[in-house]
């Protein structure tokens, strides 16, 4: 089947989002099964291709939307997706530990209290990710 107009944006978005090493990634460890094939697919198309390229709202608040749905539902597979992607996007680690504090007193402070700790383990990842790419 072609790639749709659609398909190709949401590819590029996704690369831009995720980086290129991630999704080359999650192509092997992921995506190669075929069932899972069709939902990065499906994802591509609808998801990247249709809701994060609309006008309307930059990818840097896209992400931090992403960020707090995920918290705030207490998906925390996806939620350590989306924390490097607002990394990526230019969120500090201060700003999204701030809006994950704020979310406390308005979705419960255990459920953040468990987006807290995957945000610490993915910080200090992504920064010693960042150290090893500048050095090397």
């Amino acid at each position: 089947m072609a790639e749709s107009e659609l398909y190709q944006k949401g590819a590029a978005m996704r690369r831009r989002l995720m980086g290129e090493a991630a999704v080359e990634r999650a192509a092997r460890e992921i995506y190669s099964d075929p069932v899972m094939k069709k939902f990065i697919d499906v994802a591509t198309e609808t998801v990247f291709g249709a809701l994060w390229t609309r006008p309307g709202l930059d990818v840097k608040t896209r992400a931090l939307i992403c960020v707090i749905s995920d918290a705030a539902t207490g998906r925390e597979p996806e939620l350590g997706l989306h924390l490097r992607m607002a990394l990526r996007q230019g969120w500090s680690e201060d700003e999204l530990t701030e809006a994950l504090l704020h979310l406390s007193g308005y979705v419960g402070v255990p459920i953040i209290r468990e987006a807290m700790l995957l945000a610490s383990r993915v910080f200090a990842e992504y920064r010693a990710e960042q150290a090893q790419t500048a050095g090397g």
